[in-house]
């Protein structure tokens, strides 16, 4: 019995801890995101993170990048406490985010994921108005429709607020996510793959948008993309992850986009260009990098 008693004290003692947040305090400090030692496995034959060290204290756009399978989604739904770390730690704004729920994450957090798993056939409109659900920013329906239709122009998707969500192509589907990720007004927001079926113009677009979003409301913006030249061009800091899922060098895009990095960890030729008049990095791709046996390195 003493058991179940001390058990039922220390849940209460971590509800009481989890609920002790300051909002105002929150909301004055500088935002910031740190990661210490974290790792992440779905079993000991699947080790995805191992020993990730991050910091993200500025605002600005990050771009995560990186070869498929070495952890980019892994690693951005850790920091969103959609999964779990196996071990280590993440904090954000000092508070270690397994002590704060996941409704208290999500007041600073906004995770946009790459494919949506809506199902569901309601309009545009009320797609994302569901983002400002459960909210502190909003105090009435008018605040909330303000921010609905603000970020509905911001993604040029006003014409679509009449038609079902169920109804739309993939690139629009992706433009109604990321307006529902906006909405929220978050500290951090989160993108999985945000131009992942948009043609180019919209790439740009969409990409121009989350720097200059990150920029003016002084928010921290986190995507992932497999676009080396559009990441190049807007990221602020460029985040480069390698095989066996850890984090190989974080910088600006003119340290971390060089040939050497890109041809050791995409096993590509590449060759780099660099306009002064355009100040950033442009990548060409070669050939495949083959071992001596003509497979992959």
């Amino acid at each position: 019995m003493s058991r179940i008693t001390d058990a039922m004290t220390d849940l209460k003692g971590a509800l009481r801890r989890r609920s002790r947040i300051d909002w105002e305090e929150m909301d004055k400090a500088p935002t910031e995101v740190r990661l210490e030692n974290v790792c992440f496995e779905y079993s000991p034959q699947a080790k995805i993170l191992h020993n990730i060290d991050l910091v993200l204290d500025e605002p600005g756009l990050y771009c995560v990048i990186g070869p498929n399978g070495v952890g980019k989604s892994t690693l951005v739904k850790c920091i969103s406490k959609i999964q779990p770390v196996t071990s280590g730690n993440i904090y954000l704004n000092g508070r270690n985010i397994n002590e704060m729920t996941h409704n208290d994450v999500a007041q600073m957090i906004s995770y946009v994921p790459v494919v949506t798993q809506d199902v569901f056939s309601m309009p545009v409109l009320e797609t994302v108005l569901i983002g400002c659900q459960n909210s502190r920013h909003f105090t009435n329906e008018e605040s909330k429709m303000r921010a609905v239709y603000k970020s509905m122009a911001l993604m040029q998707i006003e014409n679509l607020s009449s038609k079902l969500f169920s109804e739309l192509s993939a690139g629009q589907h992706q433009k109604v996510s990321i307006a529902r990720g906006i909405v929220r007004k978050p500290k951090v927001l989160i993108l999985d793959e945000p131009t992942a079926n948009l043609d180019v113009k919209y790439q740009v677009y969409v990409t121009e948008l989350l720097r200059a979003i990150a920029e003016h409301e002084k928010i921290i913006v986190l995507m992932i993309s497999h676009d080396l030249n559009i990441s190049a061009k807007y990221a602020h800091k460029v985040i480069m992850m390698a095989y066996p899922g850890v984090i190989y060098q974080v910088g600006t895009p003119e340290e971390v986009i060089t040939k050497e990095n890109v041809e050791k960890i995409y096993s590509v030729e590449c060759k780099i260009l660099r306009d002064e008049e355009l100040g950033y990095p442009i990548l060409l791709l070669g050939q495949t990098i083959l071992d001596d046996q003509g497979r992959l390195d």
